[in-house]
């Protein structure tokens, strides 16, 4: 089991040191773990050379297999802790970046106060890479944009985020309390990176009206954006509960909705489908949402 962690690690990174520090093993345990492996199996999983590491077509297959019966060796533990109180655990969170900082610690207060024993180890990424974390059982649960097409999966809606137009305190539009889309006609809207669900949300939003995306200052995160923004690079559009963590307090910069239809995006919390905690995803997304609706004014959960 030990040498199939160490090769899933390489086949994550690509690179024995990383692959080693990922697994907290020093390069040559890990190298020595893999040859004894592929000894074992009587092929050659790993292909090194000075150009870098890659796995050979087999390699590739066993490291598949290998990711599944990890999965399900991490989901036995998972049953046996289930067993005893599901919400005396360790649950392994992912989140997208765009809303990590910004929604959690408006319900982990209500949380620790229903189940003090229960803790999160919480991991911030892309909705690729979360995804795949996800199916490979390195994590038990996403909050996550929706929708979700992966199958396998569990979905329970948790609330729609609006989004608002950023921009500078000196920006034409800031005396209005409302933004019309055909105000932003011909405007540059900035969004975060590629490979991030908002980038998607904003690209079909400034599409629609006729705005520009920029593409040559593109966000690594909502701070960057704002920052940005206050310099006067451009607008943004941002969800609004980093608006209100952030912007509200801002002097440079400020935010106005969107005239109905307000744009938005939907959150909810993403498992799969044989998850033990199944039962107690179930009550924790309920209780999730009955905070928000004491704790955030600004969106609107979904019953």
């Amino acid at each position: 089991m030990q040498q199939f962690r160490y090769l899933v690690a390489v086949a994550d990174t690509l690179h024995f040191r990383r692959a080693a520090d990922s697994v907290h093993v020093t390069q040559p345990t890990l190298s020595t773990q893999l040859r004894e492996l592929e000894e074992k199996l009587g092929v050659q999983l790993v292909e090194r050379s000075r150009s870098g590491v890659s796995l050979t077509p087999i390699g590739q297959e066993v490291t598949a297999r290998a990711r599944r019966i990890l999965r399900d060796v991490a989901d036995i533990s998972t049953v046996a802790r289930a067993g005893a109180d599901p919400f005396a655990s360790t649950i392994r969170v992912g989140i997208v970046g765009s809303l990590g900082g910004y929604f959690l610690p408006l319900v982990i207060p209500a949380l620790h106060a229903a189940y003090p024993a229960l803790t999160f180890y919480v991991r911030e990424g892309l909705a690729a890479d979360l995804m795949t974390r996800l199916g490979d059982g390195a994590l038990d649960l996403l909050f996550f944009p929706l929708p979700v097409s992966e199958p396998g999966l569990r979905i329970a809606p948790l609330f729609h985020e609006p989004l608002l137009v950023v921009m500078p305190t000196d920006h034409r539009l800031s005396d209005r309390s409302v933004v019309d889309r055909s105000d932003l006609r011909g405007e540059t809207v900035m969004t975060l990176e590629t490979g991030h669900r908002l980038h998607d949300t904003v690209a079909d939003l400034v599409a629609e009206t006729g705005a520009h995306l920029s593409l040559d200052y593109e966000g690594t995160s909502l701070d960057t954006l704002r920052q940005m923004v206050a310099t006067g690079l451009g607008l943004s559009i941002l969800p609004a509960l980093y608006v209100r963590s952030e912007v509200a307090r801002e002097q440079l910069v400020t935010a106005r909705p969107l005239r109905d239809p307000q744009p938005g995006r939907d959150i909810g919390m993403v498992w799969r489908r044989t998850a033990a905690q199944g039962g107690a995803f179930e009550q924790l997304a309920a209780d999730i949402k009955a905070a928000l609706r004491d704790a955030a004014p600004e969106v609107r959960v979904i019953d």
